[in-house]
């Protein structure tokens, strides 16, 4: 299944994608949520789409795409989890996964606006494959860890740099700016991915341009630590609810990386996308003054 939710920020419904049209699902009586997910929502809501078959509601494309699942109690991110990525930062390649958490007060849509946030100088992109867990997950082993995903998305990791790297502490205060987290089109069932294994999508390509010029072109083959290490190592340090997203990292050609580098600026367009997840369109605008 490829699960969506729509409509205004903050008052999204969810809906399904069946055979290229998005339709409403409302009547099912969830939202994608910590819930939904625990309680084997997805099975469920499997019947409920068989049973109503021809009868449910067509979402209009006009209709904004929200981020497709509600906001999870947390957003985990790996990074240099891609060699290419982590040379062309200059940090050598880790002996165990980085990772980090992003705020979920970032969540965005597919395509909403990126906001640069006040002061920032070095707003980069990063495309990535995230995982949403299905069920709650605590030192999970790697032999079971792909058992625990619910579904796959797109990430766009938004990052602005100097607030990551220069301002001293964590990189988490480059990473957790408002709208700094567009998920979706829609969340993909492993069902539907192609070319799985047991390590999980084996060979998706992802891809970023701004502008229309190509920045990112990679694939998930080359992962430096795969999903079922992944999910059963962050598994050891904190348990994984229904509905958290766990992002895999990036491959090279962000911002920072190029000679010399380049950032985002307001008008700026970025358009991304991986194999089998669909793709997403994002408009960078200077932060205002809320009124």
């Amino acid at each position: 299944m490829k699960l969506l939710r729509y409509g205004p920020a903050g008052h999204e419904k969810p809906g399904i994608l069946l055979a290229g049209q998005r339709h409403d699902v409302a009547a099912f009586g969830e939202d994608y949520d910590e819930q939904f997910f625990a309680t084997d929502g997805l099975a469920r809501l499997a019947a409920f789409v068989q049973e109503q078959a021809g009868q449910l509601p067509v979402v209009a494309d006009a209709e904004r795409l929200g981020p497709p699942i509600a906001r999870p109690s947390k957003i985990v991110c790996v990074g240099l989890n891609y060699s290419d990525h982590a040379d062309e930062m200059g940090l050598g390649h880790p002996a165990e996964p980085v990772f980090f958490l992003k705020a979920t007060s970032a969540l965005a849509g597919p395509n909403d606006d990126i906001v640069i946030p006040r002061g920032s100088e070095k707003t980069d992109w990063e495309v990535e494959l995230a995982v949403v867990i299905g069920r709650r997950a605590a030192y999970v082993t790697e032999a079971d860890a792909l058992s625990y995903v619910a579904g796959y998305v797109l990430h766009h990791d938004v990052s602005e740099r100097a607030f990551q790297l220069e301002r001293g502490g964590t990189w988490d205060k480059g990473k957790g700016c408002d709208t700094f987290a567009p998920l979706g089109p829609w969340l993909v069932t492993p069902d539907e991915i192609p070319d799985s294994t047991e390590h999980g999508p084996g060979h998706l390509r992802l891809w970023l341009t701004v502008n229309g010029e190509p920045r990112q072109d990679g694939n998930t083959a080359n992962l430096i630590f795969g999903l079922p290490f992944l999910i059963s190592y962050v598994s050891q340090f904190m348990t994984l609810l229904p509905g958290d997203v766990l992002s895999t990292g990036t491959p090279a050609g962000v911002g920072m990386g190029l000679k010399p580098p380049q950032f985002l600026r307001p008008g700026d367009v970025v358009e991304l996308g991986i194999d089998g997840l669909g793709s997403a369109r994002q408009v960078l605008r200077a932060w205002e003054q809320p009124r």
